[in-house]
C-alpha cells in the first residue's frame, strides 16, 4: 500500500537492536518532518521506558528481539494506558501474534511482510494515537469547564434526569453525587425556591435540540440552612445565568444535556446601577445649583440649564429672551484667543445681578464645545456665600491672632466683641462671663450698637429663665429669628429683632444681634459658632495658664514640704540609730532630745513621765537652747496644769499649739514660752501596745512650724520611742537576777484558760515552758479532775487553740488528770506581757477563775507592771508582791537552751510531760514518736542528743567550780 506522508506533533519511538534500521527507515518514510528528531530510536527496553517517562510519543514501534529483553515485554510494560504500539518481529509465528494480541498491541507486522505494510501499520498507529490525544484533550477541556469552581455544572440524561454534578454544585446543597444522581433536574434542591417552571421548560427545549439561555433569580433564603444558600452566596436574592446545551454523538443523536450556571448578580447589579446613574445624572443636571449655558459664536443661547433660576432668578424662557450671554454676565469676560489656544478657561470670577437686583459673585468655567450648534459652554457657580465666608474667616484669623496675646478673661471678651462687626457683619455684640462664686452671668464687654439697640445690659443668674442663662446651662447655641415672637431678651423695649446666643464653654456666653428679622443665615450661624469657639479656646488657654501658675506655686509648696520631710526623715534616721544602741530608758530619752534639737532643727525638746506620788510630770531628759531648763522650772507641770505636755499626758492624744502668741493672757505657760522665743509647740504620747511611757514635747522658734506631715512623723516617732523603751525593759528583764513576783486573780470570763476549765469542769495549770513560734505559742498544761481526752476535745472547739495533744493520762482511784500540749494562735497574752518585760511564771485556772503569777525585773516598777497586766485583762486584782532571786540553775538552763535546737527542745519537753522518763515509763518511745509524728529512730536520736548536751553543760560547770576551788586554796 502506498502511504502518504503525515505530520505528527510528537515523535515516533522506534525500538530495535543496534546497527538495525528497518523499522526506523519505515517510520521516516511515513513521518513528514524537516528534522530527524521526529523519529526517535532506542535499542533497549529500559531506554524505551525511560523515554516514555520523559515525554509523550505518537506511537511505539519495536522489534521482538532486543538486548536484555523482548518487544513483547516492552508492550506489556506500556499497557493500554500508553501510546499505540506496533510489534514488527523479524520472523513471526502464530504464538507470537497471539501473545501480541493478548498484550494489547495496536498493529502486528512480521518482518517477512513488505515495507509498505509496516508503513501502513505505522500510519494507522499514529492516527490512532492522534485520536486518543484529541479525545483526552477534549475530555480535559470538558473537565476544566465542568469543574470550574466559579460555576455550577451538571450532565443530564436527555429526559432531564441528573447524571453528574460538579463539586461546586454538590457543596451548595451539601449533598453527595449519589444523593442527586437520577433525580429530575427541575425538581432538584438547587431550584426549589423558584415558583415558576422556567428550568423545566428550558430542559425540555434543550432536549429538543435547542441551546437555551435563561436568567433566573433565586429569592433570599430566610433559613441559613436552606439548600440554595450556597448558590446565593449570602442572604440576598441572586441572579443566575443558566445555559443548557444538547450533546450529540457522531450520528447527531442527543445523548446528554450539559448545564452550566454562572452567578451574574454583580453584572445585573452593575447594569441596574448604570441605568440608575444615567437617571441620576439627568436629575442632578436639572437640580444642581451650578448653571450650565451653551452659546454659539455670536453669544446667542443654544442651551439653558433648567436650574438657571437657582442663581439668576430667571426662568430658562426669560434667559432665552435676553438674546446673548453679555446681557447676563459681564461683557468681555474672557479672551477669545486664549480660549482658542487653551480650550478651557477655569475659575473666572465675575459679578452678576439676579432678577431681584441682588449681586452675586460667580466662578465661571468656559470650554470650547460642539453640541447641537453650540460652540461655547459656560458653567456658573455662585460663590457669594463662600466669598463672604472667606472674608469673615480672614477677619476671624486676625481675631484669633490677637487673642493669643490676651492675658485675662476681660481682654478676650473685649477683643471678641470689637471684632464681631467685621466677622459677623452685625451691629450689636456682647460677652457675658460667669461668676462662679455668685452663680451669675455678668456682662464683661459690649459694642456701641448693642447699647443703641438694646440699652444697658444686666446680669443674669444661671438658674433664671432668661435666654443667656438657658444657653449657658444647656450648652447649646440658640438663634432667635424674631425676638418679638419669643421670650424677651432682657429688655421688652429692645430694638433687636434677630439674636444669636452661643455658649463659651464654662466661661459664659457670646451674644450677637441685628435690627432685622432672620438676619442669621447658615453662613452667619457658622461664623458665629466659629467666633465663639475661638473665644472659648482663648478663655481655656488663659484658664490653663492660670492653673499652671497655681500648680507651680503648689509644686513649690510641695517642694518645701518635701525638703522639710527630708529633714524630718534625717532626724528619724539618726534617732532610730541612737535607739538601737541605747541600753536604758534614760539613754533613749537623752538621745531623742539631743537629736531633735541638733543643728537648729527645733529650739527645745524634752521627755517626761507622770509621777503618781507627786501628781506631776517628771522630767526625764531635755535638749536644745539654754532657756529650756529655765522654761521647765518656770511653768507648772502639775497634772492639773494646761501646759501642752501635761494635756497630752492626761488625755493620751497629740497636742498642737500652732501659735503661742494667741490667748497670751489666758495661759501663763504661753508667756513663759514666748519670752524664750518658743512660738509653736507639739506634744505626742510615748505609747506602745496600749501602754504609755511618757510624753515627748518639742518647741519651735517660729509659728506654724508643725504642719500635718511633721505632726504625723512625730506621732509615729512617739510609738517608736515607746517600742524602744519596751525593748530595753524586756532586755533588762532577761538580764536581771533580782525580780519582783506579782500574783493576780484574773476574773476575766474571756480568759482562754478559764473558759477551758469551765467547759471541762477541771483545774488547768502550767508553770512556764512556753515555746514561741511565728504561727503561735505552744505550752504544756496539767489537767486535774477530768479526763484529758475530754479536755482536749473542749480545747479543740476554742478558736484561740490551733492544736491540742494528750501527752499523759493519770488515772487513780480518787482523781483523774494528765498532761496536754496546747498550741495557741497569735496573739497570745504571754507574748504581749513579755513585750513589756513581764514574764509569765504560772497560771492556775478553775471554773470560777484563774490565778496568774508573773515576774518583773527589779528595774521595772511593780506598779507599772501591774498596769501592763491590767491592760491585757479587763478584770484583775493584785493579790501579792514579793522579791525573788534567780539562781545559777537559770544560767545552766540558758546555756542548755542556747545549745539545743527548737526541735530537740520540743522532743525533750514532749517526752518529759508524757512520762517517758518515769519509772516505770508511762509512755514508750514509740508512742512519743507517734505523738511527734516522727520515726522512733529519730526520737531516740533527739533524746540522746539532748542528754549528751545536758551532761556536757553540767560537767563543764562542775569543772569550772573545781578550778575556782583550787584557785581559792
Amino acid at each position: 500500500m502506498d502511504t502518504g506522508r503525515i505530520e505528527t506533533e510528537v515523535p515516533v519511538l522506534v525500538v530495535e537492536p543496534p546497527a538495525r534500521s528497518r523499522i526506523a527507515d519505515a517510520a521516516r518514510g511515513v513521518v513528514e518532518s524537516e528534522e530527524a528528531a521526529d523519529v526517535r530510536t532506542v535499542s533497549s527496553v529500559d531506554d524505551a521506558l525511560a523515554t516514555l517517562e520523559e515525554r509523550s510519543v505518537a506511537c511505539v514501534c519495536t522489534a521482538q528481539d532486543l538486548p536484555e529483553g523482548t518487544g513483547l515485554e516492552l508492550l506489556e510494560a506500556v499497557g493500554d494506558a500508553g501510546p499505540p504500539t506496533v510489534l514488527a518481529p523479524d520472523a513471526g509465528d502464530e504464538s507470537l501474534a497471539s501473545a501480541a494480541v493478548s498484550a494489547g498491541v495496536t498493529e502486528y507486522v512480521p518482518g517477512d511482510r513488505p515495507r509498505a505494510d509496516l508503513e501502513s501499520a505505522l500510519e494507522r498507529a499514529i492516527r490512532t494515537g492522534r485520536r486518543r490525544r484529541n479525545r483526552r484533550a477534549r475530555a480535559r477541556a470538558f473537565d476544566a469547564v465542568f469543574d470550574d469552581p466559579d460555576s455550577f455544572a451538571w450532565v443530564l440524561e436527555p429526559d432531564g434526569r441528573i447524571r453528574r454534578a460538579n463539586e461546586r454544585a454538590l457543596e451548595a446543597v451539601d449533598a453527595s453525587a449519589a444523593d442527586v444522581r437520577g433525580r429530575p433536574f427541575p425538581a432538584s434542591p438547587w431550584w426549589t425556591p423558584l415558583e415558576d417552571d422556567a428550568i423545566r421548560e428550558a430542559v425540555e427545549a434543550a432536549a429538543d435540540g435547542e441551546i437555551v439561555h435563561r436568567e433566573v433569580t433565586l429569592p433570599s433564603a430566610d433559613d441559613d440552612s436552606h439548600a440554595t444558600s450556597g448558590a446565593a452566596g449570602d442572604a440576598d436574592a441572586r441572579t443566575l445565568e443558566v445555559t443548557i446545551r444538547p450533546v450529540r454523538d457522531d450520528g447527531g443523536t442527543i445523548r446528554s444535556l450539559f448545564v452550566r450556571t454562572v452567578d451574574v448578580t454583580d453584572r445585573v447589579a452593575l447594569e441596574t446601577e448604570l441605568r440608575e446613574s444615567e437617571e441620576l445624572h439627568r436629575v442632578t443636571l436639572n437640580n444642581m445649583t451650578d448653571t450650565v449655558l451653551v452659546t454659539d459664536d455670536d453669544g446667542a443661547f443654544t442651551y439653558v440649564c433648567p436650574n438657571v433660576h437657582f442663581i439668576f432668578g430667571y426662568s430658562d424662557e426669560e434667559i432665552y429672551e435676553m438674546g446673548t450671554i453679555d446681557e447676563l454676565l459681564e461683557p468681555d469676560l474672557f479672551d477669545r484667543e486664549q480660549l482658542a489656544e487653551e480650550g478651557v478657561l477655569t475659575n473666572l470670577e465675575c459679578t452678576a445681578t439676579d432678577k431681584a437686583g441682588r449681586e452675586h459673585t460667580l466662578l465661571v468655567n468656559v470650554r470650547e464645545v460642539s453640541i447641537q450648534g453650540g460652540t461655547t459652554l459656560y458653567s456658573c457657580r455662585d460663590v457669594t456665600t463662600r466669598k463672604r465666608r472667606e472674608e469673615a474667616l480672614t477677619a476671624l484669623h486676625r481675631t484669633a491672632r490677637d487673642l493669643l496675646y490676651a492675658e485675662t478673661d476681660h481682654e478676650i471678651a473685649t477683643a471678641v466683641v470689637d471684632d464681631a462687626t467685621d466677622v459677623l457683619d452685625c451691629e450689636a455684640a456682647a460677652a457675658y462671663l460667669f461668676d462662679t462664686d455668685e452663680n451669675v452671668l455678668r456682662p464683661a464687654a459690649h459694642s456701641a450698637g448693642m447699647t443703641d439697640l438694646h440699652g444697658p445690659l444686666s446680669a443674669h443668674r444661671a438658674a433664671d429663665d432668661t435666654l443667656p442663662g438657658e444657653v449657658f446651662v444647656e450648652g447649646e447655641p440658640r438663634f432667635v429669628p424674631n425676638l418679638q415672637e419669643s421670650a424677651a431678651f432682657s429688655n421688652p423695649t429692645t430694638e433687636l429683632r434677630s439674636v444669636a446666643v452661643v455658649p463659651l464653654g464654662d466661661h459664659g456666653v457670646f451674644v450677637a444681634g441685628a435690627d432685622e428679622v432672620e438676619a442669621f443665615d447658615a453662613v452667619s450661624r457658622e461664623l458665629t459658632d466659629l467666633l465663639a469657639a475661638t473665644a472659648e479656646a482663648a478663655l481655656d488657654r488663659v484658664e490653663r495658664e492660670r492653673r499652671l501658675r497655681e500648680r507651680d506655686r503648689e509644686l513649690q509648696r510641695q517642694n518645701r514640704r518635701l525638703t522639710r520631710l527630708n529633714q524630718v526623715n534625717e532626724i528619724i534616721r539618726e534617732i532610730d540609730g541612737a535607739l538601737v544602741g541605747a541600753e536604758t530608758q534614760e539613754a533613749i530619752a537623752t538621745a531623742v532630745c539631743d537629736r531633735l534639737t541638733a543643728a537648729d532643727r527645733f529650739a527645745f525638746a524634752w521627755i517626761g513621765a507622770a509621777d503618781a506620788e507627786d501628781d506631776r510630770l517628771a522630767v526625764q531628759a531635755h535638749g536644745g537652747s539654754d532657756h529650756g531648763r529655765d522654761y521647765l522650772d518656770a511653768v507648772s507641770l502639775s497634772l492639773e496644769s494646761d501646759e501642752p505636755a501635761v494635756r497630752t499626758a492626761a488625755e493620751g492624744t497629740t497636742t498642737v499649739v500652732s501659735n503661742v502668741a494667741r490667748d497670751l493672757r489666758d495661759q501663763s505657760w504661753r508667756r513663759a514660752a514666748l519670752s524664750r522665743d518658743y512660738q509653736s509647740v507639739v506634744s505626742v504620747p510615748l505609747s506602745y501596745d496600749g501602754f504609755t511611757y511618757g510624753v515627748l514635747t518639742v518647741y519651735a522658734d517660729r509659728p506654724e512650724a508643725f504642719d500635718e506631715m511633721t505632726r504625723t512623723v512625730l506621732s509615729e516617732l512617739g510609738e517608736t520611742i515607746a517600742a524602744a523603751i519596751a525593748a530595753v525593759e524586756r532586755k533588762r528583764a532577761l538580764l536581771s537576777d533580782a525580780r519582783t513576783r506579782l500574783e493576780f486573780d484574773v476574773n476575766d470570763e474571756g480568759f482562754v484558760f478559764t473558759r477551758l476549765a469551765r467547759r471541762a469542769e477541771c483545774t488547768i495549770s502550767f508553770d512556764g515552758g512556753m515555746r514561741h513560734r511565728e504561727d503561735g505559742t505552744a505550752l504544756f498544761a496539767t489537767v486535774e479532775g477530768a479526763d484529758p481526752e475530754a479536755v482536749a476535745s473542749a480545747a479543740a472547739d476554742l478558736v484561740a487553740v490551733r492544736d491540742v495533744q494528750v501527752l499523759g493520762d493519770e488515772r487513780g482511784d480518787d482523781e483523774r488528770g494528765g498532761t496536754l500540749r496546747l498550741q495557741f494562735s497569735r496573739p497570745f497574752f504571754a507574748v504581749r506581757l513579755a513585750d513589756h518585760g513581764v514574764v509569765v511564771r504560772s497560771v492556775d485556772a478553775t471554773p470560777d477563775g484563774a490565778r496568774l503569777v508573773v515576774d518583773v525585773p527589779r528595774s521595772v516598777e511593780a506598779r507599772t507592771s501591774a498596769d501592763v497586766v491590767a491592760t491585757a485583762f479587763p478584770d484583775v486584782d493584785l493579790r501579792s508582791k514579793r522579791r525573788v532571786e534567780r539562781t545559777s540553775a537559770r544560767d545552766l538552763r540558758s546555756a542548755l537552751l542556747d545549745r539545743l535546737t527548737d526541735r530537740q527542745l520540743e522532743v525533750a519537753q514532749v517526752a518529759y510531760y508524757s512520762g517517758y522518763f518515769e519509772t516505770p515509763r508511762d509512755r514508750s518511745g514509740e508512742e512519743v514518736a507517734e505523738t511527734l509524728e516522727i520515726s522512733p529512730a529519730a526520737f531516740y536520736r533527739h533524746a540522746r542528743t539532748v542528754q549528751r548536751k545536758l551532761f556536757a553543760i553540767l560537767f563543764e560547770e562542775l569543772d569550772v567550780q573545781a578550778d575556782v576551788a583550787q584557785m581559792v586554796e
